[in-house]
């Protein structure tokens, strides 16, 4: 099959970006002919909270990304519609991930049906309803949706927000792959070597990008309770990525809760080669999120075996087993801190819930996902 995914991918850096390209190898592993229709301008930079919105990692091979989409030209969106219909592609894969992309997404899928009646267009919705919301959100979504024949979407919660759109297309659920182009687990030691920290301490994990619905204060507040019953001797909360959001709240609430000497921050943005040092470093991971869909921060835990602590909103609960691969819990500082103190308890130190994760990550196989829109390209073509 001729196959064209929109959606970003290298030079752009993040989880999405990471995806299309990971799916894209995927389908051609398959033997499909695929290419990433890449954005030009992905964000107006007053609207990106981060420091930039491109890696310093190489190019991927064997994947070809062509670079057209500006999403705040409409003039372009017309050009990128007409161009991709004229290469007739049996399936075009839109990615979406917030209202923002609905109109130069929405116009371009809408251009392509038009255009090549033959092609298929699938959404791959990571959120249907955005953590953060804004005003006109249900109408820039409820654009691009009518413009498309199905959507794959990868937790039941996403399903659930589709429904309020009484949406008409057809749909399949998948659940996130796990990512496994990190590279092997390595040592502790020589992960820790890599991170400057002190190996024979252990670490308590937050990844990715911090914004406030990712609740990393509540992760705080929960340390500091766990410090004032003894329980973070030898131990270190290890938080790697980059702030977009409000850098100095919590650095104030850290100074506050006097967890200076037990937090370690690296601010910036984790770039691929050094994503297995910090899991591989670490004991647990938390997410402690206010609202979630899915979380490639899961995934990368499930291809290193870590397990993990997350809070019990939208589809995390779907993905992490409660006390088989990790531990579910309310979104309450005291049920995150009772969670992490039971893992150090245990005294397997966890290693019946890494024989969970080893058991249960063979379900999240990329062609899961692959074969999902292949099924659903046959029905819709029926």
């Amino acid at each position: 099959m001729k196959i064209r995914i929109l959606g970003p991918a290298h030079p752009y850096r993040g989880g999405i970006a990471k995806f299309d390209e990971v799916l894209a190898s995927a389908f051609v592993r398959e033997g499909h002919d695929v290419k990433i229709v890449n954005f030009t301008r992905q964000y107006p930079s007053f609207l990106f909270p981060g420091r930039t919105q491109y890696t310093e990692a190489p190019r991927p091979e064997g994947i070809d990304i062509e670079r057209r989409i500006d999403s705040v030209n409409p003039f372009n969106w017309f050009r990128v519609g007409r161009a991709v219909a004229r290469e007739q592609p049996d399936l075009v894969i839109v990615r979406f991930w917030m209202p923002f992309m609905g109109p130069s997404l929405g116009t371009i899928a809408g251009m392509i049906r038009r255009r090549s009646p033959r092609t298929k267009v699938v959404a791959l919705a990571d959120n249907i309803v955005p953590h953060e919301h804004r005003p006109g959100d249900r109408l820039l979504t409820g654009y691009f949706l009518r413009r498309t024949d199905g959507v794959v979407y990868m937790s039941d919660e996403v399903g659930r927000d589709l429904d309020t759109f009484a949406y008409r297309g057809l749909r399949a659920m998948s659940p996130h792959p796990v990512y496994d182009t990190y590279g092997p687990s390595i040592p502790k030691a020589e992960a820790c070597a890599a991170l400057g920290l002190e190996p024979a301490l252990d670490y308590v994990l937050f990844f990715g990008f911090i914004r406030d619905y990712k609740g990393l204060d509540l992760l705080l507040e929960a340390w500091a309770r766990l410090r004032a019953q003894g329980k973070t001797q030898g131990r270190r909360l290890l938080i790697g990525g980059e702030y977009y959001g409000n850098r100095e709240k919590y650095e104030a609430l850290i100074r506050r809760l006097e967890l200076t000497d037990e937090v370690v921050v690296h601010d910036r943005y984790i770039e691929e080669g050094e994503v297995r040092n910090y899991f591989c470093a670490s004991d647990l991971v938390v997410q402690p999120y206010r609202s979630a869909t899915q979380s490639g921060v899961t995934q990368v835990a499930y291809h290193f075996e870590v397990p993990m602590v997350v809070t019990r909103v939208g589809g995390l609960p779907e993905i992490v087993p409660d006390s088989r691969v990790g531990y579910v819990v309310d979104v309450e500082p005291g049920a995150i801190a009772e969670a992490i103190g039971a893992f150090y308890d245990r005294p397997d130190r966890g290693e019946v819930l890494r024989e969970g994760i080893r058991a249960g990550k063979e379900r999240f196989g990329w062609e899961a996902l692959t074969g999902a829109f292949l099924r659903l390209y046959d029905e819709i073509g029926k």
